[in-house]
């Protein structure tokens, strides 16, 4: 697909590398000469220089002729003024980031209007990743599938956990009546799509998946403690502590907001009511200690500097904070949170590039055995992809002990009617079933039966 891209930024970016690698022609459109040269010379794409909302640009950039249009520039109203441009050229899908809270209400009322395909809005998105770790904790990462029937969790095997030692093929000694699957185990820098005789250390972060019941029960039966969040400390009142501030209000916790701009902590005063704000600086420990950061059942780091989040982070995990969650800008600290022990990382910037990938996916896949749904996990290096079974799919109803599938590759959960079943050697596929399979992210399958070998 020809795909223009407005903005080489950092949202930018990232979303040149990943769909350039898909072998999608890529144009960058940028008022910063030297962002673009550099693009230029890391990728095989073409760049204009200019205003992405002026007519002149998109008529050269060839916005009219393209297939997908994505304004990712800083200002909200810069980027719907060059969706509404390229509609009116006669670009098929646009895509714009709006943060904004305000228009928000008046994005779903004008969407239409607007001729937005998609908005997407970073801040909002890392808070809900944010909220679904915090509502279960004991999970690093967290995504769904199956309409959230199915969910796969991130875990870290301890020392003294049941898991220490333990081959797959005994794991349902352990798992007991929760059916779940180890989908993939990082160990290191290495990670592994596992098979029955993988045998689990202390210190793999494993990918589990099954049901929110079963994983709930499975968390249960290695011991780990479910500490219920009731008081959250945020660390920066970004538009990130906004979102979230609101939807934990909602539910009934306890906020606590530390901000060292005096006017930011009024507009947060006046905008969640609920909420305690703190004009301070929470990168000290002396204020972290008198604001009693010891007694919270979370804190989140959410400042705009990624290195005092990192920082902040380690000191309240050494403290003994019971959940902490990291906010960070930059994919390139991803290696540096995992060796300094920063386990649970949120990058909204990452998060909307997945979603848009994701949406550049669904444009391609139009029959009707297509791809559903796509996940990255394990820091992008593991992709986890919905299918559905069709009258065109393969070994329907053989049993699965006798389909050999490609190598690095498993099927993890069969949705079929709404029953959620764990597969084993005696499961089948049949029409209408949806099924979730994870590989490594150097393969790209886009119907189910390029999985099969």
């Amino acid at each position: 697909m020809r795909i223009v891209i407005v903005g080489d930024g950092k949202v930018g970016v990232t979303l040149t590398e990943q769909l350039s690698k898909e072998g999608h022609d890529i144009v960058i459109v940028d008022s910063n000469e030297q962002v673009l040269q550099e693009s230029s010379n890391r990728y095989d794409i073409m760049t204009i220089c200019g205003n992405g909302a002026s007519l002149t640009v998109q008529k050269e950039a060839g916005v009219g002729d393209s297939d997908l249009l994505i304004a990712a520039t800083s200002e909200d109203e810069v980027n719907l003024l060059t969706c509404i441009l390229g509609r009116k050229l006669g670009v098929k899908h646009t895509i714009a980031r709006v943060r904004n809270p305000e228009y928000a209400q008046q994005l779903a009322f004008l969407k239409e209007e607007l001729g937005l395909s998609l908005s997407i809005n970073p801040e909002r998105t890392a808070a809900i990743e944010i909220l679904n770790l915090l509502r279960f904790p004991a999970a690093l990462k967290r995504d769904t599938f199956a309409k959230g029937r199915v969910e796969i969790i991130e875990l870290k095997v301890s020392a003294d956990s049941p898991l220490n030692g333990c081959r797959l093929s005994d794991l349902p000694k352990i798992s007991k009546s929760a059916p779940i699957l180890i989908c993939a185990v990082t160990r290191g820098e290495d990670v592994y799509i596992p098979s029955g005789d993988f045998c689990l250390q202390a210190g793999d972060k494993i990918n589990v998946t099954g049901t929110l019941q079963n994983l709930t029960a499975f968390v249960r039966q290695l011991k780990i403690i479910e500490r219920r969040i009731r008081y959250v400390m945020l660390i920066g009142g970004s538009r990130v502590a906004f979102y979230l501030s609101a939807a934990l209000s909602a539910d009934g916790t306890d906020v606590k907001i530390i901000e060292r701009d005096p006017e930011r902590c009024e507009q947060l005063a006046a905008q969640l009511p609920r909420a305690t704000i703190i004009c301070a600086d929470g990168s000290r420990p002396s204020v972290l200690a008198t604001e009693g950061f010891e007694h919270c059942d979370a804190l989140v780091t959410l400042t705009d500097i990624d290195e005092e989040n990192i920082v902040v982070s380690m000191y309240a995990s050494q403290m003994g904070v019971p959940k902490v969650i990291t906010k960070i800008n930059g994919t390139e600290y991803n290696a540096v949170c995992r060796n300094v022990g920063v386990e649970c990382a949120v990058s909204p910037k990452s998060l909307v590039c997945s979603d848009i990938v994701r949406y550049v996916r669904a444009m391609e896949n139009t029959s009707e055995d297509a791809m559903l749904t796509l996940h990255r996990i394990v820091d992008n290096r593991v992709d986890a992809l919905e299918f559905l079974v069709t009258n065109d799919t393969l070994h329907q109803n053989e049993k699965l002990r006798d389909i050999k599938l490609k190598p690095n590759l498993l099927l993890t959960s069969i949705n079929r009617n709404g029953k959620i079943l764990i597969p084993g050697g005696n499961d089948y596929l049949q029409k209408g079933d949806s099924v979730v399979i994870v590989t490594t992210s150097d393969h790209i399958y886009h119907n189910i039966n390029a999985i099969f070998a």
